[in-house]
């Protein structure tokens, strides 16, 4: 996915130090940690069982909140008229690049080429206009987990790749307000979800009128600092105002007895956030997962001394079922053809967030040795009382890895007040820079000229200052945030 030299590397065998080659070490982890791997479609990814047991968990918590804000889930077609896409003229400008086309259907040529999604607003938006008739349907709240297609030049797996999953939410509204709360609603969810179950910290705010999204009134975004200073959009929320509204006609008689057009919005979070979690958590040694987005979060190796299959295993299979009715997700890895310290690294190296050991002599003394994954620190715990123990362990790991990427976050993130030093900053792994901007499309053109630094977004709640635009002087109603991004 990466080049041909890299797809055509036989398994990974050692991980490449980040200090050495950032890019390279993230390649290594996927690979190596089994998470994904390549294939013969070029920047196509085969997400392998581990990968997609992440992909599982992170998709389940946002689900339950999707639903639990009153969203359903549905399905739409994967293929998209080509006469239909062109009715959103500014939105097709912006995706055509990376448009897949379909043109022949088994021996025939089409009468009209497909196009396989690249996103949904387009069929959506023309069966929304046969299903909004009145008032009384709106609003109209779905949300789609799907793949979607976009023809990339340069892949890297998880990150950007041809095709990726992800879900994506379609709503529909009576009014504007309604629209724009639903937007920041779902930005908030998207921002409360990534800090809290994949313990990644983000910046919430709007875009840039040219990095918003094609077609859209207003884009939002989530913005998280990775591990080599570079940002990476996490997720984003777009309030479409009403203008694919009015291109598919999705119209209903209002309360007034008037024909008027509906608000909608759209916004999406997909499988690079799993990179996002490689990145903001992971060290030398391999991944380190949050404990709420680990396929394991506890694995138990035996110590095979004596006969520990009749004194040792059976206690390990003991504690693997006391942990299980608990809720805690558990690997038992009671393999005789490899070596204990094998187990540790391979364990390590894949992030699972504990380690439970115990051997004969631990069950003399009624304990087991516990070593944590993100500070690799090791201890005993006793029998008595483990499974609480344990549990509250895990809560500690996922608040000592927030509280660790906020940190690192902080000591990368500079506020300059000159062009000079924001240049300066930029070189090398600079993280986030917060600087003033006049809002002009002109000077954030020639700050990514200048620097290859983009302006992810003008953070809500920062700092609405009377200052002045970090490149042209002139006066800036509010900090924005640059970095360079993935």
């Amino acid at each position: 996915m990466a080049d041909k030299a890299e797809a055509s590397k036989g398994a990974v065998t050692e991980i490449t130090p980040q200090s050495e080659n950032f890019s390279q070490w993230y390649l290594d982890v996927v690979r190596r940690a089994e998470l994904a791997d390549y294939t013969e479609v070029k920047g196509c990814m085969a997400i392998r069982p581990y990968g997609y047991a992440i992909w599982e968990l992170i998709q389940q918590a946002f689900d339950r909140r999707f639903k639990a804000t009153g969203h359903v889930n549905a399905y739409f077609p994967l293929f998209i008229p080509a006469g239909l896409l062109m009715k959103e003229k500014e939105h097709v400008e912006g995706f055509a690049p990376q448009v897949a086309w379909v043109t022949k259907g088994g021996d025939e040529e089409l009468a009209e080429p497909l196009v396989v999604r690249p996103t949904s607003e387009v069929i959506i938006g023309t069966l929304y206009a046969k299903w909004i008739q009145s008032w009384r349907d709106l609003p109209v709240l779905i949300n789609q987990w799907a793949n979607v297609v976009r023809w990339e030049k340069v892949t890297r797996p998880f990150l950007r790749t041809t095709e990726f999953l992800w879900q994506e939410g379609h709503t529909a509204h009576e009014t504007a307000d309604e629209a724009q709360h639903e937007t920041l609603k779902i930005l908030a969810l998207y921002k409360e979800c990534a800090e809290t179950e994949l313990a990644m910290p983000v910046v919430d705010g709007q875009k840039s009128e040219s990095e918003k999204v094609a077609g859209a009134s207003r884009t939002y975004s989530i913005e998280a600092l990775m591990g080599d200073g570079r940002a990476l959009q996490a997720g984003t929320s777009h309030n479409l105002g009403q203008n694919f509204a009015k291109a598919f006609g999705i119209q209903f008689q209002g309360r007034d007895k008037t024909l008027q057009h509906a608000w909608t919005t759209s916004w999406g979070v997909s499988t690079r956030l799993i990179g996002g979690v490689i990145m903001t958590h992971g060290d030398d040694n391999g991944l380190i997962l949050p404990p709420r987005i680990a396929p394991y979060q506890v694995v138990i190796v035996p110590i095979p001394r004596g006969n520990w299959q009749e004194t040792v295993l059976p206690k390990a299979r003991e504690i693997r079922d006391a942990l299980q009715a608990a809720g805690v997700r558990v690997m038992l890895d009671d393999r005789d053809a490899y070596t204990p310290g094998w187990k540790f690294a391979e364990w390590e190296l894949r992030g699972v967030p504990l380690r439970i050991e115990i051997g004969p002599k631990d069950l003399e003394k009624s304990a087991v040795m516990v070593a944590r994954r993100d500070t690799r620190e090791k201890g005993t715990m006793a029998m008595d009382g483990l499974v609480p123990a344990i549990s509250a362990r895990l809560e500690e790991i996922q608040r000592a890895l927030y509280e660790r990427a906020v940190k690192f976050r902080e000591e990368h993130t500079t506020r300059v007040s000159s062009y000079d030093e924001f240049k300066s900053i930029m070189e090398g792994r600079p993280g986030f820079v917060i600087a003033g901007w006049c809002g002009s499309a002109d000077c954030e053109a020639q700050i990514k000229a200048d620097t290859q630094a983009t302006l992810r977004n003008i953070p809500f709640g920062g700092a609405h200052v009377t200052g002045t635009c970090v490149k042209c002087g002139r006066p800036s109603p509010a900090e924005a945030w640059f970095a360079k991004a993935y």
